[in-house]
């Protein structure tokens, strides 16, 4: 059997062999994961080395849901729960490791943005911040904790502070990070336009009843006018993942080396490729005491580098839970 602590100490190795790596964490979640495997013997798939990545079972998304979807045995250290309306199910993901879970994001932050010291970091996440277990409110914490600005904090509607604020740094030339939920950075937006060249806005995505739903490249235009800025920087993940994705420019996400995305056709779930349109699949083997093979309900598209866009969901999702899993 496949040790846990080997495939953990491989993840982040920057030569490691993605392909490899991922059939090891197949094999191992398979025989400790006893919700994916039934799924993935419900699908009659061949359990032994998968013959590529397309060929890996992925698990529906909504079946976070309904079962706790852990592998192995264990007491979770934290338990991220998604937001949702009124009357809806939320996911729940328990993560055995939260050491874990910081090594991947902050390591990823740092591909990307390089050292969280150098940033002040100011966090405009209101409906988060309302309710318990949000994974990104973890994240933007210790980003938060790690930049050590004393500027740096979460703020809920006090909008003419963050203004203030914004104001002070830019004069002082501050590499500052605004990251919010797009409701609130669009009613940030409205209320207050100022031109921003030290500060980089970065959306998480998220209207969630708040605002009419607009597409990502409207709320970009918005935004880019409202702050001057010549782009708008986005952040992709989810309570399901341990794992981000990031969009510099133009709303398309390029991934981390432990992280990879797929398409899936929206006719045939089963029929994965590597790059096109589609319903997206994603392996994240810092998922590793949980499920790295998710099939998400996003759809958009995987290009030949492996970089993607997310255009929407799949209509009704919501309702479109996974009747076959009993366990």
């Amino acid at each position: 059997m496949v040790q846990r602590n080997r495939i953990v100490n491989n993840i982040f190795d920057e030569n490691m062999a993605f392909a490899t790596m991922a059939a090891e964490v197949f094999r191992y979640q398979y025989t400790q994961n006893k919700v994916y495997r039934q799924w993935a013997d419900l699908l009659q798939s061949n359990t032994g080395t998968p013959l590529s990545l397309t060929h890996i079972p992925f698990l529906p998304i909504s079946i976070f849901k309904t079962h706790q979807v852990i592998t192995g045995t264990f007491d979770a250290e934290l338990v991220f729960e998604s937001s949702g309306t009124t009357g809806m199910q939320n996911s729940r993901h328990y993560v055995k490791d939260a050491a874990l879970y910081r090594q991947s994001f902050m390591q990823c932050f740092q591909r990307f943005y390089g050292n969280a010291a150098d940033w002040c970091v100011i966090g405009l996440l209101p409906s988060y911040l309302e309710r318990q277990h949000s994974s990104l409110v973890v994240m933007v914490d210790a980003l938060i904790k790690q930049s050590n600005h004393p500027g740096s904090g979460f703020y809920l509607y006090e909008f003419e502070q963050v203004k203030s604020l914004l104001k002070k740094l830019e004069h002082l030339q501050q590499q500052t990070l605004l990251i919010g939920v797009t409701f609130a950075l669009l009613d940030f937006a409205e209320q207050h336009q100022l031109p921003l060249q030290y500060t980089t806005v970065m959306e998480t995505g998220g209207m969630k009843g708040r605002r009419k739903e607009i597409t990502r490249a409207e709320v970009h235009t918005i935004l880019k006018q409202a702050f001057s800025v010549r782009g708008i920087h986005s952040e992709y993940g989810m309570t399901e993942l341990l794992s981000q994705a990031y969009a510099t420019q133009n709303g398309r996400f390029y991934c981390p080396p432990w992280m990879k995305v797929l398409v899936r056709d929206e006719e045939d779930p089963l029929h994965v490729m590597p790059a096109g349109r589609g319903a997206l699949n994603i392996i994240d083997l810092a998922n590793i005491d949980s499920c790295s093979f998710i099939a998400t309900d996003d759809v958009g598209i995987v290009y030949e580098d492996g970089s993607f866009e997310v255009h929407g969901r799949i209509d009704n999702s919501d309702l479109r839970g996974c009747s076959l899993l009993v366990v």
